[in-house]
Order: structure tokens, then C-alpha cells, then sequence
């Protein structure tokens, strides 16, 4: 077996998921210290799930004009590092050591642009909605193998470092379930 596909980076790919990359992002600033997770959740259309514009989106590709939702995304420049589908599939955007472009307006343990040290973790799914087993088990996999790589101290959904803006991924994710999962109580969670 050859040493280097064995490991699980190739700098900042993960080489269990399965790379699309997105022209929706750029350098993080220096000396930034990537130390929070940040699970959202999206579905196109929303509540639909399995199909290729979640992809497309983050990609820049989508076709605003196959669905009417989609109007309000015509020209929106957006990514997250990870997309994680129902099946427990995982799909990466985003080189880890490259800043995606989810979190938008935010501030989090003290700090504010989360852009510029967190990793984007997209959970195929809709607000209050439960998540799937598979979906579970890959985050918390995911989560494990970047807290082996970067100093990740903080978990936070998309609601908590953007309070009043954003709810996702909102009630339906279930962050006991999550926490025992992921088995690395070094890490703050938020408290529901």
C-alpha cells in the first residue's frame, strides 16, 4: 500500500470525502488558528433532498432559473468546506487551510468574522428537521479527524454564532447525540 493514500490529508483535503472544488474562497488571514466548527444545513430545493444544486451552489454552477426559490440565490458567492448527505456521503469544497464562505456576519467566543478560523461543516437537511444516523456518524468522524490536524477547541451551529440572522441547523439537530459521538470532551459544544 502506498504510504501517502493511506494518510487521511493531502494538505488540507480530507481523503475520505470527495472533492469538488469551489472557486468561493480564499487565503485565511495570517496567523489565524482554525479552532471552530461551524455545522450548518441546506437543502435545494428546500426539503429536497439526493440531488446535484447543493453542489452546484457552492460550486457556482447553479441554475437560477430551474426552481423559483433559486431566484434569491442569483449571484450569492457561497461554500463550506464539507457537505455531508443524508447517506453519510461526504463531499469537500473547501481546502481546510483556505477560508470558505458560510458563516456570513458573525461573531463567536469573542471573536467575530468566523470565517477566518473555523471549518464549514453542511448537513444535508432542513431547519428543525432531524438529521439522519449516517449523518451523525460522519460528522462526528469528520470532526475527530480535523481536531487531530487544527487545535479545535468550539462546535457551534450556524444559529449560535449568527443569533437572530441564521437557525440553522436549528432544533431537529440532536448535539447530546452529537457529543457522544464524537467522544473528545476537550471540545465546547453549545448548550441547548
Amino acid at each position: 500500500m502506498n504510504p501517502e493514500t493511506a494518510l487521511p490529508w493531502r494538505g488540507g483535503w480530507y481523503s475520505r470525502a470527495h472533492t469538488l472544488p469551489s472557486p468561493h474562497c480564499d487565503a485565511r488571514p495570517e496567523g489565524a488558528a482554525v479552532d471552530l466548527l461551524v455545522v450548518h444545513s441546506i437543502s435545494l430545493p428546500p426539503g429536497q433532498y439526493g440531488g446535484a444544486d447543493v453542489a452546484a451552489l457552492f460550486l457556482g454552477t447553479l441554475d437560477c432559473g430551474a426552481h423559483p426559490y433559486y431566484e434569491q440565490l442569483r449571484g450569492l458567492r457561497v461554500s463550506a468546506h464539507f457537505f455531508i448527505r443524508r447517506d453519510g456521503a461526504l463531499l469537500q469544497f473547501v481546502d481546510c487551510e483556505q477560508r470558505a464562505w458560510h458563516a456570513g456576519v458573525s461573531h463567536y467566543r469573542g471573536r467575530s468574522q468566523c470565517n477566518d478560523d473555523s471549518i464549514g461543516i453542511e448537513l444535508e437537511g432542513l431547519e428543525g428537521e432531524a438529521f439522519e444516523p449516517a449523518q451523525y456518524a460522519a460528522l462526528a468522524e469528520l470532526a475527530r479527524a480535523l481536531a487531530l490536524r487544527y487545535p479545535i477547541a468550539h462546535v457551534a451551529g450556524h444559529e449560535h454564532i449568527a443569533p437572530g440572522r441564521k437557525a440553522d441547523p436549528g432544533p431537529g439537530f440532536d448535539w447530546a447525540r452529537f457529543a457522544k459521538l464524537l467522544c473528545l470532551p476537550h471540545m465546547r459544544l453549545p448548550v441547548r
